[in-house]
């Protein structure tokens, strides 16, 4: 298959797309012309010969559910009443979404009683969580509600103002029913261009992206979270340079954004030549760049913001992704960047969960291989049965949809599986078996669809396909890695085909009325260390405390080896692990390459080149930190500009301080000190939690105020000023609080109050009120550390603060930050 190495012009395309429906010779009529039956047909053929859903069957077993489980269900899956009251056990959740799927069978004359079977069928694989749909599919199924089942879509956006506004309503509608969506801003003429209806000049991509972002931040998706986009520029744009950086300026909070490189710009690479621009309204050669300098823009971006990714078009174009290519190129994805879609294509996704494939095996551990076929079989026909149930949210993505029959079938639980069996994730072993795994599935999930064309049919446009010369298939791709991140909870199970983000991590809440630290342990490190004789309560804490284990010389080295987590692995087996699990899958895989702070641009480099060079299709990076620098680097002011002499002090070449160490109730809070050569207060820095975390960004921010306050010249002292800072804000409570009596510390700003009191010799009187100056003074040593309070601990410090639910549990991965305590997700 030819590559696409440049950019199709629109009216090529539309004249392809609208040359017809597949006739004897393979060739495509309009998506249009298809003769497909509506939604509201569908449903009352099925209620015709079955009518209403019965209830849950008294034999079937009730399902475990860890308490994370629960909460993320009560709060965003089960069903409630109009005061918000859940109405609705996970066991009834699973049946409601088991019946729905189920009751298709009678589509193609399967009889109740054979409906009641396959029920039963996928109930156990939900409740036993061996398999979970996509969230809306969970949510949605069986409500009647008109929401979707799919989890995220691709919109088209034309270069005109009524194309790019109609794509803009789309958006509203699939976010305000639960989706996420894709966009390539390819086609859209690059800024400055002329354009000829208003007798005007383009604003170009980056401009009309960030219209898309605040339409996102208006609209809630389906009530329950907030709307994710991708964002692709192909790299033989004119305004790819503007779009690499974008994110950097601000304005494009709501987006992931990947580069669509191409198989000349790589060549260009290699030879460290050149590549061609095209202006896509004309298709003609508009100016060239030096590949290098582009890639070494694309990964200074990233090292900065974590974007942009990059996805490898034409490598996703010649392979299985695109499974009918005369209606293609495609040129976008999903939000996380695993699923590659048409224009109008949907993503019908869910995952087996390797967790609950292991079993016993005389004496030892091994993957139960006979129920993982079963279920990849039953998982397969469930996903087929989710398109045909589905309530589309406008009628070209149902069109599309039901032409091709995308499902991606994928894994979540791939860490917990290698703990179970004992091998390092960082080891050729878990190289090995991971394509072994997905190796299974793919080959399953291909005979069940060809089974499923036998039965329902092949997709309509088989014929156009690039599988014309094989045997039927139901379905136009079959496997999907995807993000499994509120799913995962839901499932007791680790993300993806991720490590493990920490071993550990801490819930405190400390105020008034409640005094409370919960630990979560990964059950499986907990099971170990009790089976080998290591466990101890202090242990344990020390594991909550650090979150990894790799350090804690009292712990075995195997099993040290054994949990290993993400920040400890080197990129290098994260991606390699990325491209095995992508040799047998047939669109892309989900997967963040985890950096940490100190990864430099060169790290970035190697990562993306070796992707490309494994054969993924794709590939983001996430360097601890460079999303919360996105956030500090931001302000109005020009940083050329010097501020004005007779309003700021100039800073002095050389300063002297201490830096005063304390507990706060969101972690240990580091408060330096700075003085003048006059010994007056100049400055003072925070930092507390872990480096692009909320609490850090806030943090800064502070510090940064405090500082500026103090520089200004005015008629008080700076001394003056820390005493009035220290009264406004001694005392601030938050939510918990940490230690007792003088020294109990109430929040960050409580802290820093302490900080300057001590630094001062002053005294507060704890409310805020009042500062006195101590009868007794203590010379602070210019570079002294103090240690205020109880030695510090460093409390969570791969996880931020959850928006959702405060606790320290938000993690970066998979694309997307979620939380381990109450599921919420940003995608």
């Amino acid at each position: 298959m030819k590559a696409v190495t440049s950019l199709v012009p629109k009216t090529k395309v539309r004249a392809r797309q609208e040359n017809g429906y597949v006739n004897g010779n393979g060739h495509i009529h309009s998506l249009s012309s298809l003769r497909l039956t509506s939604y509201e047909e569908t449903v009352e053929r099925v209620k015709k010969k079955l009518n209403k859903r019965p209830s849950i069957p008294a034999d079937l077993p009730k399902g475990e559910w860890t308490e994370q489980a629960l909460r993320v269900l009560s709060e965003r899956y089960l069903l409630k009443d109009e005061n918000g009251q859940v109405i609705e056990t996970p066991e009834e959740m699973c049946w409601r979404v088991a019946w729905e799927m189920a009751s298709s069978e009678v589509l193609w004359g399967k009889t109740r009683r054979e409906v009641e079977e396959y029920a039963r069928q996928y109930y156990l694989m939900l409740a036993n969580h061996w398999f979970l749909p996509n969230s809306p599919t969970l949510m949605n199924a069986g409500v009647g509600n008109m929401l979707q089942y799919s989890a995220c879509f691709v919109l088209p956006v034309e270069d005109s103002m009524e194309g790019i506004f109609d794509s803009l309503k789309y958006q509203a509608i699939i976010h305000k029913s639960g989706g996420g969506t894709g966009f390539a801003f390819s086609r859209l003429r690059p800024r400055g261009a002329f354009v000829h209806g208003s007798q005007g000049v383009a604003s170009g991509p980056v401009s009309f992206m960030r219209i898309f972002d605040a339409a996102t931040n208006e609209i809630k998706q389906g009530g329950k979270r907030r709307g994710a986009n991708m964002g692709i520029l192909r790299v033989d744009h004119p305004d790819v340079l503007e779009f690499i950086h974008c994110k950097e300026e601000g304005g494009v909070t709501n987006f992931n954004i990947s580069v669509a490189v191409t198989d000349k710009f790589w060549e260009a690479y290699e030879n460290d030549g050149e590549y061609e621009l095209f202006a896509p309204q004309t298709g003609e050669v508009v100016g060239k760049l030096r590949a290098r300098d582009v890639f070494e823009q694309i990964c200074e971006g990233a090292w900065r913001t974590g974007d942009p990714g990059m996805v490898f078009i034409d490598r996703i174009n010649e392979g299985t992704a695109n499974p009918v290519p005369s209606i293609g190129p495609i040129e976008s994805t999903n939000p996380c960047g695993e699923q590659p879609l048409y224009p109008y294509d949907s993503c019908n996704l869910g995952s087996i969960f390797l967790t609950y494939f292991v079993k016993d095996e005389e004496g030892r551990k091994v993957v139960d291989w006979d129920k993982l076929r079963e279920v990849t079989h039953l998982a397969t026909r469930f996903l087929d049965s989710v398109i045909e149930m589905n309530p589309y949210p406008i009628p070209q993505i149902r069109q599309t949809s039901l032409a091709i029959r995308r499902i991606g079938l994928g894994v979540g639980g791939w860490a917990d599986m290698l703990i179970e069996l004992g091998v390092p994730y960082d080891s050729e072993d878990a190289l090995s078996l991971g394509e072994q795994v997905m190796r299974v599935i793919q080959e399953e999930a291909v005979r069940e669809t060809q089974q499923l064309a036998r039965e329902r049919g092949s997709f309509p446009l088989w014929p156009a396909s690039i599988y014309k010369d094989e045997a039927p298939r139901r379905n136009s791709t079959v496997t999907t890695i995807a993000p499994t991140g509120t799913i995962s909870i839901i499932a007791g199970s680790s993300s993806g085909v991720e490590p493990l983000f920490a071993v550990a991590y801490q819930h405190i809440v400390r105020d008034k009325h409640l005094d409370r630290r919960l630990v979560f342990v990964n059950p499986y490190f907990e099971k170990v260390a009790r089976e080998r004789g290591f466990y101890t309560e202090e242990l344990m804490q020390g594991v909550g405390q650090h979150g990894t284990v790799r350090e804690i010389e009292e712990i075995p080295s195997d099993a040290r080896a054994v949990f290993g987590t993400a920040h400890e692995i080197s990129p290098e087996w994260h991606i390699r692990h990325q491209a095995v699990f992508q040799k047998y899958t047939e669109n892309a895989v989900s997967k963040t390459i985890n950096l940490r702070n100190e990864a430099t641009v060169e790290d970035i480099k190697k990562a993306y080149l070796l992707a490309w060079e494994t054969g993924c299709k794709g590939i983001t990076v996430f360097r601890d930190g460079s999303k919360g620098e996105q956030v500090l680097n931001l302000g109005t002011a020009d940083p050329t500009k010097k501020q004005p002499e007779a309003t700021v002090a100039p800073r002095p070449l050389k300063v002297s301080g201490a830096t005063y160490r304390m507990r706060t109730p969101v972690g240990s809070a580091f408060i330096t000190v700075n003085e003048d050569e006059n010994r007056q207060p100049l400055e003072v820095f925070l930092n507390v939690g872990k480096a692009g975390s909320d609490v850090t960004g806030m943090a800064e921010a502070l510090g940064r105020l405090i500082s500026t306050s103090l520089r200004f010249r005015g008629n008080l002292s700076a001394r003056e000023r820390v005493e009035a800072i220290a009264r406004q804000l001694s005392g601030i409570g938050g939510s918990r609080s940490i230690g007792y009596g003088p020294d109990r510390v109430r929040s960050v700003p409580d802290a820093i109050a302490k900080a300057l009191a001590l630094h001062l010799n002053l005294k507060l009187n704890g409310n805020g009120v009042h500062v006195e100056e101590r009868e007794e003074k203590q010379e602070v040593e210019a570079t002294a550390e103090v240690v205020v309070n109880d030695p510090p601990q460093e409390e969570n410090a791969a996880f931020d603060l959850c928006p959702s639910c405060g606790a320290t549990a938000l993690a970066f991965e998979e694309g997307c930050a979620k939380c381990y305590e109450c599921g919420y997700s940003e995608c």
